[in-house]
């Protein structure tokens, strides 16, 4: 009896192979240039390359039809177990850029890919999530942080609350006020007018009675 022979016998089930084919699988090596992004990236034949194998020899199959149906175009992935004939499927929607034929076979490479990444459940070494994790606080930095003016509304606000500014930014989670995240500017303005607000009675209170300064002529 073969390898592959052996292996359909142990795993009745479509759960059972693919969980002893993902004990198999590599990483997905980035391997392609993306001249765009200035980096590189797992393309389709690095992703069929890590999992393809393991796959097939626990008896699992894979076919990757275009469908096309009331919701729009897609690239559906479909693991086919041969023991038992069970199936699973995944579908990623066609996002075409341009209107052409090679516009078209880019966006259902994409979608192979990605729907094969995500059926096998493989990841690519260095993975998509980690490479956006690190490129994440530049691009967050145009779009999330203080503009000019809400940097010079906040700093001056916390000099007016007569505030410790470490305090301020430890109290948002910020390490400091070039990095001070934008959805929490109305929050951390609030709550300085509200202690502006708690001090301004103490200091009008100092104002009545015997504590009102004499009118000194000149």
């Amino acid at each position: 009896m073969n390898a592959v022979t052996d292996i359909k016998a142990d795993h009745k089930s479509i759960a059972q192979a693919l969980a002893a084919a993902q004990m198999k699988m590599g990483k997905a090596l980035k391997s392609a240039n993306n001249p765009h992004f200035k980096s590189k990236y797992a393309d389709l034949a690095s992703v069929v390359d890590a999992c393809m194998p393991a796959l097939n020899e626990a008896g699992i199959a894979v076919i990757q039809p275009t469908t096309d149906d009331d919701s729009g175009r897609y690239v559906e992935t479909i693991l086919i177990h041969g023991e038992s004939g069970e199936t699973l499927k995944c579908r990623v929607p066609l996002i075409v850029g341009k209107n052409d034929m090679q516009g078209y076979g880019s966006a259902v490479t994409y979608a192979r890919r990605y729907g094969l990444m995500s059926m096998s459940g493989i990841a690519p070494e260095d993975d998509d999530g980690n490479a956006a994790a690190k490129a994440a606080p530049t691009e967050q930095a145009k779009l999330r942080l203080l503009t000019p003016d809400q940097f010079i509304k906040l700093r001056d606000k916390i000099e007016v609350a007569e505030v410790d500014e470490a305090k301020v930014l430890e109290r948002f989670g910020a390490p400091s006020l070039q990095q001070f995240p934008a959805i929490k500017f109305e929050a951390a303005m609030k709550g300085l007018d509200a202690t502006i607000a708690a001090k301004a009675p103490q200091e009008n209170a100092d104002l009545e009675g015997d504590n009102i300064p004499e009118h000194e002529d000149a």
